[in-house]
C-alpha cells in the first residue's frame, strides 16, 4: 500500500525544488555526471562486441567488494561486451586444507596437489563458483542488476596436462593448460552468454588437474582472441621505484621490471609473467587493476587515465602528423586553452589551412596532444607552437615527445633555431634547453605581429 507521499507504480517521482522559472536547480555532481557519461561514450561504441577476459583470486569472490564486482560485469555486458569470467580460489583451497588438516605444500609457489589435497581443491574451487554464479544471478528491483539478467555457462572448454615432476618434485595432480576449445567458447559469447571458468582441467583420461588461475586466464585470452585481459590484484598496478603507480608499459618494459623485481606485490610476481606473454600472443592489452578499488574495471575502461597499468605489446601513444580529418579534435583539444589565455586563439578555418603545420598524439584513436611548426626560412628558425596535452595526460611525457617531434622536422627543414612565444610555461621551456631572450629575436615577420598586450616571453633553442 502507497501513502499519499508515494508514487504511484509507473510514475516518476515528483522532481527536486525548482529554481528560477520552474527549472530544476542542477549541482556540481550532477555536471559530472553528466561530462563523465558523455565522455564515456567513445569508449562504449569502441568496446562493443570486443571479448574482455577478466582472471581474479578467490580473494575478490570472498572479499566485500564481490557484489559491486557482480554489479560491474552485468553492465559490461549490458554495454555488449564479451565477458569471460576466470574465478580462483587459493584462500578457499587453504581454508579447507586447515578444516580437514591437511598440509598445504608448495614448490617454488606452485601447490603440490596430491589426492587428499585435491579432494580439498574440488570442493573449494566447486563453493567458490556456485557463490560467484549466485552475484552474477541476481535480479532485484533497486539494484544496479534489475531487469538485468545475466545468464552464465561454463564447460570442460579446458584440457590439461600434468605439470609433472619439477626439480625432483613431483606435482601430481597440479597441471597445466593443454588447450583451450576457443570456439566453444565463442560459441556461448555469440549468443550473449557470460562464460565462467573455474581453473580445473580434464586430461583426455578423464583425471582431473588443478591449475593456476592467471595461467588459465591467459590461455584462454590468447586462444579467444581477446581485445583485453585483465587481472585484479592486489595492487593499484605496477610501481616504480619511488612507489608511484606506472600508467602503461610495454611488454619489454615490464620484463625489466620483472627481472629487477620492481614494484611486485605477491599478485603481481604471478600475474605480471601471463600479462607479458598474453600481449606478445596476440592480446591487444592487459591491465593490472586493484582488486580492493571499487568500481575499478569501469574506472580504468571508461575514464581516459585509468586507474591500473596497462601492458601493451607496443607503446599506446602514437605520434604522428596531423590530416584534415583531425580538424575538430584539435579544436576541442586546445579550445580549453585558448579560452583560458594559455593559447592564442585560432579559428577552425585557420587551422583546416595550416593543419599540415601540426603533430599530434593519438591514444585510443583520440587525439591528447598537439604541436605545431612554423617556419621562417629567410631566417632559418621556425616556431613552436600550439603546444597542448589533455589535463590526464600531462605527466606521461607526452610534450617533450611532440617537442622532440617539433625539433626533427625543424632540421629537416634546414632551420638553426626553434623559438616559442609563452605566457605561462616558461621553466617547462628552460627545462629542455630553451633560453629566454626578447621580442627583438624574433624573425622580423614575427616580431612585426608581436602582441604587446600579452607580454608573452620569447624562447629560443639552437637546433
Amino acid at each position: 500500500m502507497s501513502t499519499e507521499s508515494d508514487p504511484e507504480p509507473g510514475s516518476r517521482a515528483a522532481p527536486p525544488a525548482s529554481g528560477e522559472a520552474g527549472r530544476p536547480h542542477h549541482s556540481e555532481s550532477t555536471a559530472r555526471f553528466v561530462a563523465w557519461v558523455r565522455a564515456a561514450a567513445p569508449y562504449i561504441h569502441a568496446f562493443r562486441g570486443k571479448t574482455f577476459v577478466v582472471g581474479f583470486g578467490g580473494e575478490v569472490a570472498a572479499g566485500p567488494l564481490a557484489q559491486s564486482l557482480a554489479y560491474d560485469c552485468n553492465l559490461l555486458a549490458a554495454l555488449g561486451i564479451r565477458l569471460v569470467l576466470v574465478h580462483g580460489a587459493r584462500a578457499q583451497i587453504d581454508a579447507e586444507l586447515a578444516r580437514r588438516g591437511v598440509e598445504a605444500r608448495f614448490h617454488n609457489g606452485l601447490r603440490i596437489t596430491d589426492p587428499a589435497a585435491m579432494e580439498c581443491v574440488k570442493m573449494a574451487m566447486a563453493v567458490t563458483r556456485f557463490e560467484v554464479e549466485a552475484l552474477l544471478s541476481q535480479g532485484l528491483p533497486n539494484t544496479p542488476m534489475a531487469g538485468g539478467y545475466m545468464r552464465v555457462t561454463g564447460g570442460n572448454f579446458i584440457t590439461a596436462r600434468p605439470v609433472g615432476v619439477v626439480d625432483g618434485v613431483d606435482h601430481q595432480f597440479t597441471g597445466a593448460v593443454r588447450k583451450v576449445i576457443a570456439e566453444e567458447i565463442n560459441a556461448d559469447l555469440d549468443q550473449q552468454n557470460v562464460v565462467l571458468i573455474t581453473p580445473l582441467g580434464m586430461s583426455p583420461a578423464g583425471e582431473i588437474f588443478n591449475m593456476c588461475m592467471e595461467e588459465v586466464a591467459e590461455a584462454v585470452a590468447v586462444a579467444v582472441k581477446a581485445e583485453k585481459l585483465i587481472y585484479l590484484c592486489d595492487a593499484p598496478g605496477l610501481l616504480d621505484g619511488d612507489g608511484a603507480l606506472i600508467a602503461s608499459v610495454t611488454a619489454d618494459e615490464a620484463q625489466q621490471h620483472l627481472d629487477a623485481g620492481e614494484g611486485l606485490t605477491e599478485d603481481l610476481h604471478w600475474y605480471l609473467p601471463c600479462a607479458i606473454r598474453a600481449v606478445r600472443r596476440g592480446v591487444a592489452r592487459c591491465h593490472l587493476v586493484d582488486r580492493d578499488k571499487d568500481g575499478a574495471l569501469l574506472l580504468e575502461f571508461f575514464t581516459p587515465a585509468g586507474v591500473g597499468t596497462v601492458v601493451s605489446r607496443d607503446p599506446l601513444f602514437r605520434v604522428r602528423e596531423a590530416s584534415g580529418d583531425d580538424v575538430g579534435a584539435l579544436v576541442a583539444l586546445i579550445s580549453p586553452l585558448e579560452s583560458d589565455g594559455t593559447l592564442v586563439r585560432r579559428g577552425r578555418e585557420l587551422l583546416e589551412r595550416e593543419v599540415d603545420r601540426f603533430s599530434v598524439v593519438e591514444y585510443d584513436n583520440m587525439l591528447v596532444g598537439c604541436a605545431a611548426l612554423y617556419p621562417f626560412s629567410e631566417d632559418n628558425a621556425a616556431e613552436l607552437a600550439c603546444l597542448a596535452v589533455t589535463p590526464e595526460y600531462r605527466r606521461a611525457g607526452l610534450g617533450g615527445q611532440l617537442l622532440q617531434r617539433i625539433e626533427r622536422r625543424a632540421r629537416r627543414e634546414r632551420m638553426d633555431r626553434l623559438f616559442v612565444l609563452t605566457t605561462r610555461t616558461a621553466h617547462w621551456f628552460r627545462e629542455r634547453g630553451f633560453s629566454e631572450t626578447g621580442p627583438e629575436a624574433l624573425p622580423r615577420q614575427k616580431r612585426d605581429l608581436y602582441n604587446l598586450q600579452r607580454r608573452s616571453k620569447v624562447f629560443v633553442k639552437t637546433l
